[in-house]
């Protein structure tokens, strides 16, 4: 069954929300715990399977969104928020310490989150059938 374009936009940005929000909230969630639960946590697999996922959704919405309204714009943008992502995991802590990495994870999901929601919006201006 193929994905409509406003729910894979809808689902690509709820995808770059729970990627802000692993990055932002989780280590304050450890801290909490810590006292009272052991927890094995693989921080960086979380990350990996986190971009598994939301790389396709964000690639064929934005391809969607393209072919559906001839508008570019968005799919740069996205392009772009994904590239962030990548190097946020890949090289994030390696070359800019842990504070470079959330940053970047930061600007990375909220470029990719705008991306989406600025196609989901055109395709509701525009009322085509393609989108619904």
């Amino acid at each position: 069954m193929r994905l409509s374009q406003e729910y894979s936009d809808k689902t690509a940005i709820s995808l770059s929300a729970l990627c802000l929000a692993h990055c932002l909230l989780v280590p304050s969630f450890l801290v909490f715990l810590s006292g009272y639960v052991s927890l094995s946590y693989n921080n960086e697999l979380i990350h990996y399977a986190i971009l598994f996922i939301a790389i396709p959704v964000s690639l064929y919405a934005l391809i969607t969104g393209v072919r559906n309204h001839e508008s570019y714009a968005y799919l740069y943008a996205g392009l772009v928020g994904i590239a962030v992502l990548i190097l946020a995991v890949t090289l994030g802590a390696q070359i800019w310490g842990e504070t470079g990495e959330k940053a970047l994870t930061a600007v990375g999901a909220i470029l990719v989150a705008i991306s989406h929601f600025k196609n989901y919006r055109l395709c509701r201006e525009v009322e085509c059938d393609n989108c619904h």
